[in-house]
């Protein structure tokens, strides 16, 4: 029977982008477009609420940094990529070498691989095994001139959960800059930059932090190692025709996506509130689930078995991935992610560039539709199997 209503509808592809959001976020949304937007610099008078300020705020909460002056806001992840990359590749000094990872998202890989076609650095990209990439590998892959790492907390594929810690003690040794995209991490399990030797994270709020989509940003710790590659309006000195140097307008420019942040704040209040210690448990607890019902099925391919985020990939043997994330939204209302996921390398390795079939719950998903989404892939599975072994 084909599942056509909302209502009907196991949504499983939260590693793009969450949903359902927290009842708090629309809230949030529909109050800040019920005034006129107040921002410091850009409104006459003091009423109405500084979503900006607040939004800050609470990601000094939520990751245990400070200042909030070094949080910066952007339009996404990607977004907050391609100004931290470019712009640390502008302020070094003599040859560039830059090193990161075949786990990684485009919105990395495209950046560097950019850069080196137009020969402004040389270009490692250091192999994964068992869905990790081995501190001593980046190690290795370190020559004089490496000035920059740029690698994923977590693997939007496979769900593996990076050692950026120890990475980051061998490059802070060496005075190498690393930036960390946390984008399938934020919101989903801790994060204590005050305690992780990395020089910038990015994160995105559509994501686990349950916000919307056109939000996101990443968190500096020291500005003057990364050059400015946007200008215009800040609302702060506004005589100088020259990009200010404070933070965060060194980096943030025209107008803020305030009703976005407005829903950030109250997304990261959501997770706060949860707690992320519980959202990990939760979502490790029925990753395990969904993989130990799949393994059964002989023809399901599990990619990673042992994943630290919610994020399942797979393929069935004798179906081609879009074929069954097609028949799992059709037949059973089962919303899934098929195809490359933007992370080209990984599929090079592990499905020779075909893609896979991908699964993520989110902490509104329920126990219930991981059983109800594991039966509908089982059954699939056996169909497929059912055909090879009469062909």
């Amino acid at each position: 029977m084909l599942k056509n209503h909302p209502s009907d509808m196991i949504y499983l592809n939260n590693a793009a982008t969450s949903w359902p959001k927290p009842p708090e976020v629309c809230m949030a949304i529909t109050r800040s477009l019920a005034q006129p937007v107040f921002g410091s610099g850009r409104t006459a008078g003091s009423e109405g609420e500084d979503y900006i300020t607040q939004a800050r705020e609470a990601l000094v909460q939520l990751f245990h940094t400070g200042p909030g002056e070094n949080w910066v806001f952007t339009h996404n992840a990607t977004d907050a990529l391609n100004i931290l990359i470019p712009g640390f590749i502008a302020s070094a000094e003599g040859p560039c070498h830059v090193i990161t990872t075949a786990l990684d998202h485009n919105s990395v890989l495209r950046p560097l691989h950019e850069l080196e076609r137009a020969g402004r650095i040389t270009l490692t990209v250091v192999p994964f095994e068992n869905a990790k990439i081995s501190p001593d590998v980046v190690r290795a892959a370190i020559c004089p001139e490496t000035r920059l790492v740029v690698m994923s907390h977590g693997s939007n594929v496979l769900g593996s959960v990076q050692d950026i810690h120890a990475i980051g003690e061998i490059l802070h040794e060496r005075g190498i800059y690393f930036i960390v995209d946390g984008a399938q991490t934020a919101g989903h399990m801790p994060v204590d930059l005050g305690n992780l030797p990395v020089d910038a994270f990015i994160f995105t709020g559509h994501k686990a932090l349950f916000g919307v989509p056109g939000t996101g940003g990443f968190y500096i710790r020291d500005p003057s190692r990364v050059g400015t590659v946007r200008y215009g309006g800040t609302g702060t000195d506004s005589f100088s025709l020259f990009q200010p140097d404070e933070m965060p307008d060194k980096y943030e420019i025209g107008t803020h996506n305030y009703p976005g942040l407005a829903a950030l704040a109250a997304g990261i209040a959501f997770v706060c509130s949860a707690g992320t210690a519980a959202i990990a448990k939760k979502g490790e607890q029925q990753a395990a689930y969904i993989i130990s019902e799949l393994k059964k099925e002989p023809n399901i391919i599990i990619y990673n078995e042992t994943p630290e985020l919610p994020i399942i990939a797979f393929n069935i043997e004798g179906m081609e991935n879009d074929d069954v994330g097609f028949v799992l939204a059709r037949a059973y209302g089962v919303i899934s992610r098929t195809g490359l996921h933007c992370a080209p390398l990984v599929h090079k390795t592990l499905t020779n560039g075909k893609g896979c079939v991908r699964v993520s719950p989110s902490w509104f998903t329920t126990d219930g539709e991981c059983r109800v989404a594991v039966k509908a892939i089982r059954e699939v599975a056996q169909g497929a199997n059912s055909s090879l072994n009469q062909a």
